[in-house]
């Protein structure tokens, strides 16, 4: 039977994204190895994952409107070149700053990745089968989730933490062999535009000094960076409006659909993101379980994900994507009030159906969330679109992580984290899933708002 080249479309999608998230997914589980040998503190060992993320959020705009300009397929080798690149160069670090600076690098890969993979396959693939395809990419995700701490768990307890990096790379290697081979379209959809490089600037700078401000609200300097970093990112909306190529269209979100979804993903992954760090730690210091039972235990609630992923996707091209939305960040609602109460004697039964619950809400959720911000863009917009929701899902992952850092900050200063402070671990995971419990309600209202909104989706791709 012959291959088409959109199999090897949605193949390449599924590649790219799930190993743009192993390694965001699974490095929590070497970050007591990689603290251990470069003597970090908590809060320098929170930054091990939190970095690479809030780089994605920094880049993912540009990787937007690059993508667009010089071809998807073109800037999805780009981030996979720059994300082997950065791979090895972590594993051959020997100081904390040299290891940091690699993840940094690996964040701009990931951006790329993230926007160019899934603007492929909403260029690529026929309308009917949208939703289908973007369940695979999806489901990529979910995947690299669900195998990602039974692999990495696997690694770091047998072969050490730089084996998670090496991994990688063999499958990125394939994905670049099969796009020069197999894929021979390429689709540009700005390329008559200018690069916004000043809007480019404004955003970066903004969302960084947001972010970072958002991770040391303890002190002056934190809300100083805070209060600057919104003023950037207002100024940026405003010169974006005004400007002739834009580095992001801001009209798209005069649609409510639009708009709605983005903000119910930010506030989605804000709630969510933190848990599978809370529950390492705890499985971790407060059980003393090793890092290859924590992967297993950490395999549930993404392979519930991956396994509805794509059931969803079908659902939402025949049923409205947002109500499906809103019923799974209802389902995601309840594991944060089992895991409000989780300390050293709650069972494992309990844990375990709490995981469950978040596999079913957030395989829900995401899928149909995804299709409906994509659907709600004229078909010259996908680029920015999947910038959009990219942009979204990272920001919202990063700040959730930099909430975690804030509160362990907050309780625990500069302590470094190990079982001595199992007590202080459990009071600041309360403190966590009890914030993130309130966001993910307003999840819950902001896709019930879009739902009500008169705004159309388009299907004209």
């Amino acid at each position: 039977m012959k291959i088409t080249s959109e199999s090897y479309v949605v193949f390449v999608s599924f590649i790219t994204s799930f190993f743009a998230v192993f390694l965001s997914a699974g490095i929590v589980l070497g970050v007591p190895s990689i603290a251990d040998e470069f003597a970090m503190n908590n809060v320098v060992q929170n930054w091990i994952p939190t970095i690479a993320l809030l780089v994605v959020a920094v880049f993912t705009l540009p990787a937007g409107q690059i993508s667009g300009k010089y071809g998807v397929k073109k800037s999805l080798i780009i981030g996979v070149l720059i994300f082997i690149f950065a791979s090895l160069g972590a594993c051959l670090s020997f100081t904390t700053e040299i290891f940091l600076l690699f993840r940094v690098v690996q964040g701009i890969g990931m951006a790329f990745l993230n926007v160019s993979a899934m603007a492929m396959v909403v260029q690529a693939i026929n309308p009917q089968n949208r939703g289908k395809a973007l369940g695979f990419t999806v489901t990529g995700i979910y995947l690299a989730g669900s195998l990602s701490p039974v692999l990495c768990g696997f690694l770091v307890y047998n072969l050490g933490w730089r084996a998670m990096f090496y991994f990688v790379i063999p499958f990125l290697v394939l994905c670049l062999i099969l796009m020069l081979l197999k894929i021979p379209g390429e689709w540009k959809t700005y390329e008559k535009d200018k690069i916004d490089s000043i809007g480019y600037l404004i955003y970066g700078i903004g969302i960084l000094l947001f972010i970072y401000g958002f991770t040391n609200l303890m002190n002056t300097v934190g809300w100083v960076c805070v209060i600057i970093g919104l003023c950037l990112l207002i100024i940026f909306a405003y010169y974006e409006l005004n400007v002739e190529s834009p580095a992001f269209n801001m009209r798209l979100f005069k649609n409510m659909k639009f708009t709605s979804s983005n903000i119910a993903a930010l506030c989605s992954y804000l709630a969510i993101a933190a848990i599978t760090t809370i529950l390492n730690y705890h499985f971790q210091y407060v059980r003393n379980w090793d890092a290859q039972l924590t992967g297993i235990m950490l395999i549930i609630t993404p392979i519930i994900m991956a396994l509805i992923a794509p059931n969803a996707g079908k659902l939402s091209d025949k049923i409205h994507p947002q109500k499906l939305a809103a019923f799974g960040m209802s389902i995601a609602t309840v594991t944060l009030l089992i895991l409000l109460f989780l300390d050293a004697n709650t069972p494992i039964y309990l844990i375990v159906v709490a995981m469950i619950l978040q596999g079913v809400g957030m395989g829900l959720f995401t899928t149909p969330n995804t299709n409906a911000i994509m659907s709600s863009v004229p078909p010259k917009e996908t680029p920015n679109a999947s910038a959009a929701q990219s942009a979204m899902r990272t920001i919202g992952q990063t700040m959730s992580l930099g909430l975690l850092t804030l509160v362990f900050a907050w309780i625990m200063g500069s302590l470094k984290l190990s079982s001595e402070h199992a007590d202080l671990i459990v009071q600041c995971s309360q403190i966590v899933c009890m914030i993130c419990t309130v966001v993910c309600i307003v999840a819950i209202f902001a896709s019930l708002v879009g739902i009500r909104s008169k705004d159309s989706f388009n299907l004209d791709r």
